[in-house]
């Protein structure tokens, strides 16, 4: 009995030896394969999620109640038309972009529906603050000088939060 455990003590601690080496080693393995893929997986999504941002920021510029006015604004409409019309180019341009929340965190993303909030209570406020057979130049008017008593417009505090979030992409 001496002499088979002379032999097989010696075998068993050889054997798990080899076994937690080989356990270990191949852990290691496919830690790298892990860290690879995701380093992988990073150079693709992270220009789709700079894209994103750009979109967004790009949305955000063009519901500003400034490029609203300029954009929507006709000779001759009416204060209610043009209040229609800058309400669905916000409507829009938000819905153009609905994607780009896969993209960018929660809070940014609240931050955008907060932004197109605003800018929709911005425009309807200056409408019920004017005459509703005005021109559409007096409700231009009226939102440009409510938006010049904001410290920040609703879009720039959106553009400014998501470029603090790009910045901490890199």
């Amino acid at each position: 009995m001496l002499e088979v455990l002379k032999y097989t003590i010696p075998s068993i601690v050889l054997f798990f030896t080899v076994f937690y080496i080989l356990h270990s080693y191949f852990e290691d393995i496919e830690k790298k394969r892990q860290i690879k893929a995701i380093l992988k997986n990073r150079k693709l999504i992270t220009p789709l999620r700079l894209q994103a941002y750009e979109r967004i920021i790009l949305l955000l510029e063009r519901i500003s109640p400034e490029s609203l006015i300029l954009r929507t604004s006709l000779m001759g409409m009416s204060s209610n038309q043009l209040q229609s019309e800058m309400l669905s180019s916000v409507r829009a341009e938000f819905e153009h972009n609905l994607s780009q929340q896969l993209y960018v965190s929660n809070e940014a993303w609240e931050m955008i529906k907060s932004a197109r909030a605003n800018t929709i209570k911005l425009i309807n406020t200056a409408a019920e603050k004017i005459p509703t057979n005005a021109q559409s130049m007096h409700l231009s008017t009226t939102i440009l000088e409510m938006v010049m008593e904001m410290d920040k417009t609703p879009s720039a505090s959106a553009i400014e939060f998501l470029k603090k979030e790009v910045q901490t992409l890199f």
